[in-house]
């Protein structure tokens, strides 16, 4: 999958191997037919990084939401980041 922009919007996926979390997310992504830039935290430690500085914590599913103004929302959990998305597929 590659990026995704909804509403001026772009989202940024963090995810690991086996996580049946983020498997769950890009299930429902797909779909839904959504395209989201996918990052990997084991296949790249950079994208690790990028999640602790910014939330703390190496758990993931983790959506970042840039808002095409400017600024940024990090929404963990698989069950509201599927509600998210199942928003603003319609």
């Amino acid at each position: 999958m590659t990026d995704m922009k909804t509403d001026n919007n772009r989202l940024t996926l963090y995810i690991r191997d086996y996580c049946m979390y983020c498997n769950r997310v890009l299930h429902v992504a797909q779909l839904l037919g959504l395209e989201l830039e996918i990052r990997n935290i084991w296949q790249d430690r950079s994208y690790e990084q990028e999640l602790v500085e910014a939330t703390g914590r190496r758990m993931v599913p983790v959506l970042v939401i840039e808002k095409g103004e400017g600024g940024q929302t990090w929404m963990p959990e698989s069950r509201d980041i599927i509600r998210y998305l199942e928003s603003k597929s319609k």
